[in-house]
């Protein structure tokens, strides 16, 4: 019915390439944060997004949910920001759940009614906190640290080494 050019040929070389193509994309997974400098800019990156959803919140449209991956990974390996940075971001985050619950809510209803609830200002305060801490907190150890603490290339991070 269909001639693929004669024997198939190609289709022995273009199978197993579309085959290792596809499991190496569903095997992709996302980087893990390795040290506290990485979880700490995952974690800044995550707040930047959610002020930004903050930001453009409204009643009218239909609503984003606040970013949570970072924290998801990471929540309990925070003891290096602190008593009172470590509380500020883990603060904002629970609320930033109790949001998505209530966006999620939302949605399923098909309903505005349920944002009426949602105070977007009580985010802003702990938001902005957590934000300014983590950005002070990288600037400090990553100057501590150096700018290549952590990483290392392909040649243990020196040239033959």
């Amino acid at each position: 019915m269909f001639d693929f050019g004669g024997e198939g040929s190609q289709w022995y070389i273009l199978i197993p390439l579309i085959a290792i193509i596809a499991v190496s994309f569903f095997m992709r997974r996302r980087k893990q944060e390795k040290n506290p400098q990485d979880i700490a800019m995952s974690l800044l990156l995550d707040l930047n997004a959610n002020q930004r959803v903050l930001e453009n919140f409204s009643f009218q449209e239909r609503p984003k949910k606040l970013k949570m991956g970072s924290w998801e990974r990471n929540n309990a390996k925070l003891d290096f920001l602190g008593g009172e940075l470590g509380n500020d971001v883990s603060n904002f985050f629970k609320m930033a759940e109790d949001f998505n619950l209530q966006v999620e809510s939302a949605k399923r209803f098909k309903s505005t009614i349920h944002l009426s609830g949602i105070s977007v200002d009580k985010l802003k305060e702990p938001l902005t906190k957590s934000r300014d801490g983590l950005s002070e907190w990288l600037k400090t150890n990553t100057q501590q640290a150096g700018p290549a603490a952590g990483r290392s290339g392909c040649l243990g991070g020196g040239l033959g080494g």
